[in-house]
C-alpha cells in the first residue's frame, strides 16, 4: 500500500509550486517524470496484485454462498423425507457456510473500494504524467521566467537603495586626488639637474643684460664737435666781441 499513499502524494502536489522552489527547474521536473513513470510501474503492479485479490474474496464468497444454497436444499430434502437429524446437520453446514460468505463478502466490498480508489489513483497519475510530459517545456519556460522576474525584483530593489550621488561625489574626489598626485609627480620629474643648469644660464644672461642696460642709462652725455661753417662763425663772433 505504500506505493498506493505514494502516488497519491505525486497526484495532489502542485507541479509548478515544486519547478518554483527548485534550485534547477529543468533537473526538478526531469526527475519529477521520471519518479512519477517508476511510480505508474509500480502502481500497475500493485493494482493487479489488489485486482486479483478481490477477484480471489468475491469467488470465495460466491462459493461459500453457493454451499450454503446446497446444504438449505439437503435440509430440506432430508425433513421431506423425515431424517430431523440429517436435517440438523446440514442446517449448522448451511449456517456455516453462509456465515463464511458474509465475511467473504464483506471483505470482498472492502477490497472492491480500495481497488476503485487504486485504480483512480493510478488514472489520475497517468493523466498528471502525461501532461508533464507534454508541458515540460511549457513549465520550464514559466518557471524561468518567473526566476527572472524574481532576480530583476531582487535588483531593483538593490537599486532603490544605492544612492549614486554619494558614490560620484567619492569617486570625483578620489579623481580629483589622483590628479594632484600626477600633477606633483609631474613638477618632481622636470627638476632634473639639466633643467637647473638650463635656469642658471637663464639667469646669467639676464645679469648681463641688466648690467649693459645700467652702464648706459649712467654714462655722462658726450658733446657733439662743431662742424666747419659753423666753427668760423663763432670765432668771428668772439673777435668782435673783444674789439668792442
Amino acid at each position: 500500500m505504500g506505493i498506493l499513499n505514494r502516488i497519491s502524494t505525486i497526484t495532489k502536489a502542485n507541479i509548478n509550486a515544486i519547478l518554483d522552489q527548485a534550485e534547477d527547474p529543468e533537473k526538478m521536473l526531469n526527475q519529477l517524470i521520471r519518479d512519477m513513470r517508476s511510480s505508474i510501474d509500480e502502481a500497475r503492479n500493485e493494482v493487479a496484485k489488489m485486482i486479483a485479490d478481490e477477484k480471489g474474496l468475491e469467488g470465495s464468497y460466491q462459493h461459500s454462498q453457493q454451499l450454503a444454497d446446497d446444504w438449505q436444499k439437503k435440509a430440506e430434502l432430508a425433513v421431506k423425507k423425515g431424517s430431523d437429524d440429517l436435517a440438523r446437520e446440514a442446517l449448522q453446514r448451511k449456517i456455516d457456510y453462509a456465515n463464511n460468505a458474509k465475511v467473504y463478502q464483506s471483505q470482498w466490498e472492502s477490497q472492491h473500494q480500495a481497488v476503485e480508489k487504486a485504480k483512480n489513483d493510478l488514472h489520475a497519475l497517468e493523466e498528471k504524467y502525461e501532461s508533464a510530459v507534454r508541458n515540460r517545456e511549457v513549465l520550464i519556460a514559466r518557471s524561468r521566467r518567473a526566476h527572472a522576474m524574481q532576480q530583476v525584483a531582487k535588483v531593483n530593489q538593490q537599486l532603490n537603495a544605492f544612492d549614486p550621488s554619494s558614490e560620484l561625489n567619492r569617486m570625483e574626489e578620489r579623481i580629483r586626488l589622483q590628479e594632484a598626485q600626477a600633477q606633483a609627480a609631474g613638477e618632481l620629474t622636470q627638476d632634473t639637474t639639466e633643467d637647473r643648469f638650463a635656469k642658471l644660464s637663464e639667469d646669467s644672461a639676464v645679469e648681463d643684460e641688466l648690467a649693459l642696460l645700467k652702464g648706459r642709462v649712467s654714462a655722462p652725455p658726450q658733446i657733439a664737435a662743431p662742424q666747419n661753417g659753423d666753427g668760423l662763425e663763432s670765432s668771428q663772433e668772439a673777435e668782435q666781441a673783444k674789439g668792442t
